[in-house]
């Protein structure tokens, strides 16, 4: 279990957006790097607190050009600090592995909650079992946390992509948006960047995919 120090949601005036999912391998760093830095492009003092053991989205920082907006990188994979003073937005990177209480502290310190799940029926059966962890935290029940459960990784026109708009639906937790799979994403992870900061064609049309998301966290 990690070890989380009390920092209510909203300290110093800031919004925490936390990504998470007990199915490992559903994408939470490649989601928590694209909305983080889709933040920093907006001029917001942005840092990602990365909760997981294998530091993917520290990493992802090293490479990170210096001509891009700055994103600070918390290293909170045995402990959940505070955050520094004067940030505008935090994004939580929250391990797979995670015991109800560290949900329920994490949610603690969040103000939307983004779930991302694979299309299949391993990836969705986990997912629902963390929605269902996710509706009996309080904050939750009584709708003080937006949860955005996101489609990742899709191949449109398939059975299995088409199948999470009512899986996750039927569960009170519509899909808000919908990324199709390319290597796209693993050529921008390399390079620290992400779709949304690419300036080529073929990245900008994957862009437009976060639009419904990222409107969702800053409450448009």
């Amino acid at each position: 279990m990690i070890g989380f120090a009390r920092v209510k949601g909203g300290a110093f005036g800031m919004r925490t957006v936390l990504v998470g999912n007990i199915k490992g391998g559903c994408g939470k760093t490649t989601l928590a790097t694209h909305i983080a830095a889709a933040f920093a492009a907006q001029g917001l003092v942005t840092a990602i607190g990365d909760c997981d053991r294998q530091r993917s989205s520290l990493n992802w920082l090293r490479r990170r050009p210096a001509t891009l907006p700055a994103i600070t990188g918390l290293d909170w994979s045995k402990d959940v600090g505070s955050p520094p003073k004067g940030l505008d937005r935090l994004v939580i990177d929250a391990p797979a592995a995670m015991h109800h209480k560290d949900v329920e502290d994490l949610i603690d310190i969040s103000e939307v909650v983004v779930v991302p799940v694979l299309p299949g029926a391993f990836d969705e059966d986990a997912t629902a079992h963390f929605l269902e962890r996710l509706a009996k935290v309080k904050a939750v029940r009584k709708n003080k946390r937006v949860v955005a459960v996101v489609g990742n990784r899709l191949r449109p026109g398939t059975k299995a992509s088409d199948h999470l708009d009512g899986f996750f639906g039927g569960l009170g937790f519509p899909v808000v948006a919908r990324l199709r799979d390319s290597q796209v994403y693993t050529a921008v992870a390399a390079a620290g960047s992400t779709v949304i900061e690419a300036n080529d064609r073929r990245s900008k049309s994957y862009a437009a995919e976060w639009a419904p998301l990222l409107a969702l966290i800053e409450g448009r």
